[in-house]
């Protein structure tokens, strides 16, 4: 017999009883394999000699699969065949839902968290909770105040990369959307739709206190302050509070005459 000598009681290798391996269908059962090759930079260990090869990959610098289209290298063929993916624009991966396609497996999963409204990262500090990781990693940059992303041309510094991305046309003077109304353009497409507003005379923005609607959602989060009572600007003067920064702003005025005429 095969394995008459092999102790399947005491074995370390026999993690779970048996594994199935090769043709279902000839239904070999053979015990789970000792895993001889180990990675000499992480100790991780891997069953096949080729498995290693792979591995080691992640360690060094080398990449030899380079896409003839953008010069980009990867370490993995399979890595590689996935970013091809993106050039011959082949999406294999479909949404039952909504028939979305889209290159990566990943890709699809991260969609299909829009469809089941699951948010599994949760902020420690106000539990507020989002459908991806990076999302919680840019919200956690409030609590933190951090600024990590920095304009080289007059060096403000926003919290998210696409905050920056959106202040630098402001310096390149480009607006590629334009009003199909009265052709005035916008550097973003979030600032033409804002416009738009203006146009089909829409007040999307609803007060559910009073029912008041707003054009703007600025102007919705300045009136919902006359309901709870805030008055978040400070004059720093004499400590006078105001609900709008307009009135703060007349106000300071008052102290800028009593200075003009003290002198």
């Amino acid at each position: 017999m095969i394995y008459q000598d092999f102790d399947f009681e005491q074995s370390d290798d026999f993690e779970q009883g048996f594994i199935e391996r090769g043709n279902v269908k000839r239904n070999i059962l053979t015990p789970s394999i000792k895993k001889l090759h180990r990675c000499d930079v992480c100790e991780k260990t891997f069953v096949r000699v080729d498995g290693l090869k792979r591995h080691m990959l992640t360690h060094t610098t080398e990449k030899c699969h380079l896409c003839d289209i953008c010069e980009k290298g990867f370490g993995r063929m399979d890595s590689f065949k996935t970013h091809m993916l993106t050039h011959i624009k082949e999406k294999p991966n479909r949404c039952d839902v909504c028939e979305k396609w889209f290159a990566r497996g990943e890709d699809l999963k991260r969609h299909m968290l829009t469809h089941t409204k699951e948010k599994p990262h949760r902020c420690d500090v106000c539990e507020k909770r989002f459908a991806r990781g990076g999302y919680l990693k840019t919200h956690m940059l409030t609590h933190t105040k951090e600024k990590p992303h920095r304009c080289d041309t007059c060096e403000k510094k926003f919290t998210a990369s696409s905050e920056l991305t959106k202040h630098m046309l402001i310096h390149t003077n480009n607006k590629p959307h334009r009003c199909v109304v009265c052709e005035k353009s916008f550097s973003v497409i979030s600032n033409l739709k804002t416009h738009m507003l203006i146009h089909t005379k829409e007040k999307p923005h609803r007060c559910y206190v009073c029912e008041k609607s707003f054009r703007f959602i600025s102007n919705l989060k300045t009136h919902m302050l006359t309901h709870t009572k805030e008055k978040p600007h400070r004059c720093d003067t004499c400590d006078k509070r105001f609900t709008q920064s307009g009135q703060l702003k007349r106000h300071m005025l008052t102290h800028t005459k009593e200075k003009t005429t003290s002198m």
